[in-house]
């Protein structure tokens, strides 16, 4: 017979291989879209999508927009750290550095939400099996994008802008844990709200940066439906309720899923070549990620 706590275990971990499917099949998503839009247009469509999906299922549910100003003033910051200045810089960094020194900083996101939460006071509990596992996952990240091969880039202006990305992308966890979960708000409303939050900062810099005109190629339209329908607004719905069930630290380890997606999507539908270094890569990741699994379910 299972408990109630082998269920919400179980619970928690499909979430996270869920979250972990939708943000890492993304890469294919924007690889795709990038056929017919540019970054900003990408940005500002799957945001405007997901809120565009998300709201209406919330109210017809019977949910209600928050009213105070104090959260909305939360939710646009975290739109801020969490949406547009990450998404932008990852765009100006992946100008100059390739996609495996940028997948590499971007894997660094759970190292800083753990520094940052720790600081904040928001999760102090960092055992040595927790943090054993944060560096297992990042050390399984950097064996499966190899950036040695060119080091070079890292301390570019372009990985730095890229490293900048994934700190601020640790502070959005953190402030989100701090600030919106928690207060009785149900997840769907709060991925409902931010990504409308968001959508009006990417409105504003869309006559900077989005009026090129686009291509409009079915592949491109259909990919950026998808992303922002599932990599966007069904996504972040799953990551507010890790959050508020987990707390952030434990939310962010499902960055270091990322690569595995996306590297078995390459091998399936890119015929991408999965080497020796990749796979003990895969199993350095798997393993990391169980550790602080595993003290997750320890302690609810």
């Amino acid at each position: 017979m299972k408990t109630d706590h082998q269920s919400v275990t179980r619970a928690g971990v499909a979430r996270v291989a869920a979250l972990a499917l939708l943000w890492g099949s993304s890469f294919l998503w924007i690889k795709l879209a990038l056929r017919g839009f540019n970054p900003v247009q990408i940005v500002f469509a799957r945001l405007l999508l997901g809120f565009v999906i998300l709201a209406p299922i919330a109210l017809s549910r019977g949910l209600r927009f928050p009213r105070q100003r104090s959260v909305w003033g939360h939710l646009f910051v975290a739109a801020l750290v969490s949406n547009a200045v990450p998404y932008v810089l990852f765009g100006v960094g992946e100008e100059t550095v390739g996609s495996n020194v940028a997948g590499v900083l971007n894997a660094t996101t759970p190292l800083w939400t753990l520094l940052l939460a720790f600081l904040v006071g928001v999760d102090r509990a960092v055992t040595v099996k927790k943090a054993a596992g944060f560096a297992l996952g990042f050390l399984g990240v950097v064996v499966i994008f190899s950036p040695w091969e060119s080091a070079s880039e890292i301390a570019s202006w372009g990985g730095l802008a890229c490293l900048a990305a994934a700190a601020s992308y640790g502070i959005g966890y953190v402030y989100m844990g701090r600030f919106l979960t928690g207060r009785g708000i149900p997840p769907l409303m709060l991925s409902a709200a931010q990504l409308g939050a968001a959508t009006v900062l990417l409105a504003l810099a869309m006559p900077f940066a989005g009026l090129e005109s686009p291509t409009w190629r079915l592949d491109a339209v259909a990919s950026l439906l998808v992303l922002g329908a599932l990599g966007t607004g069904a996504a972040y719905v799953l990551n507010y309720r890790i959050i508020d069930d987990e707390g952030p630290t434990a939310a962010s380890v499902v960055t270091y899923l990322l690569p595995i997606v996306a590297v078995i999507l390459g091998w399936i539908f890119l015929h991408e070549a999965v080497t020796a270094a990749i796979a003990a890569g895969i199993a350095l990741v798997l393993a990391g990620v169980t550790l602080t699994r595993k003290r997750s379910a320890e302690h609810r």
